[in-house]
């Protein structure tokens, strides 16, 4: 029996209109950056004031939609929101616990890819969950939380692509670089979460934060180097899928800067000889992504410490405690 009082959508997702003028090889997105540079973070906490900790991460864009003359963005950027719930009691059943419970979920927005996800979490966000949960167990002081628990929730509004979305043929198309994409996500996840945790309040033994570095082969690339005509595999900080022909390795680490430890590893590809170089430059970007950390986190701390002195002084509060009350605490990475 159908339902007359509701209008269901169709089944099966739909699609802009692609005309052949727009799939032109010359609307590649090309890396302008240098290879040792990322794209700039923009990073804020406390948006959710139903949580105990929330932050917002987006990573700026390569291109503009307009750019190429049409309307479809010729790469994508990853947006990423994530809340923090706890630490709260277990539930009565739930077995002992001398520790902090920890529970890490990551759902792609059905809107999150150019093609639509279903609302079920699917085998790829689940392996985010359990990555994203080998990183942050390693940094949270969980023996201060016995018989509670913590949950961490990522919901990613933009994901990266894996391959340039017109490139559906050769040695780099989506299928060969199948994957890609979600190592970007990773390490934008791992930052937002460190960011969240530290807005929650919960104790840490220092603030991790994610880098990705990738080996691109593809020529006519400002950053790539060409010998004889030929192309030559260089290494680069914070790739995007669709700017690079070929990717042979990418690397994930969450990297503990004060401890100089990592947490969490993830490589893939055939990296052969250039597997210490590649583990390097991700350390090296996981470092450039803790400066915009690392000052967001002295912003909120300096608004939450004056809003606690005017709290208990309320006559005695200084013109420079309303100055900070009136900055952003908006973070943005300069190249």
């Amino acid at each position: 029996m159908n339902d007359r009082r509701r209008i269901n959508p169709p089944p099966g997702g739909t699609t802009p209109p692609a005309f052949l003028h727009s799939i032109n090889a010359t609307n590649r997105p090309v890396r302008t950056r240098p290879a040792n540079l990322p794209r700039r973070i923009f990073l804020q906490t406390g948006l959710v004031p139903s949580a105990s900790g929330s932050a917002y991460l987006e990573l700026q864009s390569s291109s503009t939609p307009l750019s190429n003359g049409s309307l479809i963005p010729t790469s994508s950027s990853p947006k990423i929101t994530c809340t923090v719930h706890g630490p709260r009691p277990l539930p009565r059943s739930a077995p002992f616990s001398s520790s902090l419970v920890l529970s890490t979920h990551v759902k792609f927005a059905p809107f999150a890819t150019r093609l639509r996800r279903g609302y079920v979490r699917d085998a790829s966000e689940r392996d985010l969950g359990v990555h994203l949960e080998t990183a942050l167990r390693g940094v949270i002081l969980g023996e201060r939380w016995p018989k509670s628990g913590v949950e961490v929730v990522i919901t990613v509004l933009e994901g990266e692509e894996d391959a340039w979305w017109a490139d559906d043929r050769g040695e780099g198309s989506g299928a060969a670089n199948a994957g890609w994409g979600m190592m970007s996500v990773l390490a934008a996840c791992i930052t937002a979460a460190s960011a969240a945790l530290v807005d929650a309040g919960i104790d840490c033994v220092d603030m991790i934060t994610g880098g990705v570095a990738a080996i691109v082969r593809s020529t006519g690339h400002a950053t790539d180097a060409t010998v004889n005509g030929g192309s030559r595999s260089v290494v680069v900080l914070d790739p995007c899928p669709s700017e690079h022909e070929y990717i042979q390795a990418a690397c994930v680490v969450g990297y503990l800067e004060a401890r100089d430890e990592v947490t969490e590893l993830w490589m893939r590809g055939d990296a052969g000889s250039e597997s210490e170089s590649l583990l390097d430059q991700a350390v090296q970007a996981a470092i450039l992504g803790r400066t915009v950390l690392s000052g967001t986190m002295r912003e909120v701390a300096l608004l939450k410490f004056d809003n606690q002195a005017a709290e208990i002084n309320p006559h005695n509060a200084t013109d420079d405690a309303t100055g900070r009350e009136a900055k952003s605490k908006d973070v943005v990475m300069t190249g």
